[in-house]
């Protein structure tokens, strides 16, 4: 299902909440030129719409999710939700929901969550999704993956044919005890897919990226596809040492695309 706004129209609820167009007349035209961070925001707006009161809601991380977590504490501040309980995937979320005032929980007391929002890095065609190139992956699958429907806001940036299709990286958490074994072992797990496993590293002296879990992240580079997901994921998983990967199959129940030609809403 397709939502247009080109160029773009005034009565695109999502994009005229998101403060990005004006309400007018059907007569009247409006011509904006939306940024990747736009785009983010109305899809994000969109999503908010599917939150009702009193649910428990998964609340995602990284760019595009901060603007689902600002829409969410608004319409508290407003009154039009209420009696809702947040579940955070990063200490980074945490943190933002705090300071605006989102009463938060757990998944020791919330194991099953209404809903989650969240972005991702990778949409395939079957919606199976790549997470994790903000350092969460591993709290955003405790979190996701016990929720009974998740919605995905991205970009049309980040649909690709085959996960791994973007040549940017597809996440791996490990631990660090001797990371470079782990890193050469996943390697050669995907030698076929002409794959490249480097540690994630940050600043001027490339300090190895550490996780809220206090684990490391290796990258996997693919020159082409892996194949099967579950096969592949299965594989991942039986190397010791490894905590969880980014892929996140079968698990979007709604994935909203945010384009130059509109919003398009893909449902499972």
């Amino acid at each position: 299902m397709a939502i247009p706004y080109p160029h773009f129209i005034s009565s695109e609820k999502a994009a005229i909440e998101a403060g990005l167009l004006i309400p007018s007349s059907p007569s009247s035209s409006v011509s904006v030129i939306l940024t990747q961070d736009d785009l983010k925001k109305i899809a994000a707006y969109k999503a908010v719409e599917y939150v009702e009161s009193g649910m428990v809601l998964g609340l995602g991380t990284g760019s595009t999710a901060k603007h689902a977590v600002d829409r969410i504490a608004e319409l508290l501040r407003q009154g039009k939700l209420k009696n809702i309980v947040g579940i955070p995937t990063s200490m980074k979320t945490h943190e933002q929901a705090v300071s605006l005032g989102i009463p938060l929980s757990d998944l020791d007391s919330h194991p099953v969550i209404d809903l989650a929002i969240d972005g991702a890095d990778e949409v395939d065609p079957y919606l199976n999704l790549v997470k994790g190139r903000g350092g969460s992956l591993l709290r955003e699958k405790m979190v996701e993956s016990v929720c009974k429907k998740f919605v995905v806001i991205v970009d049309e940036s980040k649909l690709v044919n085959y996960l791994g299709g973007s040549g940017l990286a597809m996440p791996v958490e490990i631990i660090r005890f001797c990371w470079k074994f782990t890193a050469v072992r996943l390697q050669k797990l995907f030698q076929e897919s002409g794959c490249v496993a480097k540690l994630r590293t940050f600043g001027e002296k490339e300090e190895p990226f550490v996780t809220d879990n206090g684990n490391y992240i290796v990258d996997l580079y693919f020159e082409k596809s892996i194949g099967d997901l579950k096969v592949a994921s299965d594989a991942i998983l039986h190397i010791a040492g490894v905590v969880e990967h980014g892929m996140f199959l079968d698990m979007a129940t709604t994935v909203i695309v945010a384009g130059e030609l509109g919003l398009t809403v893909k449902n499972k």
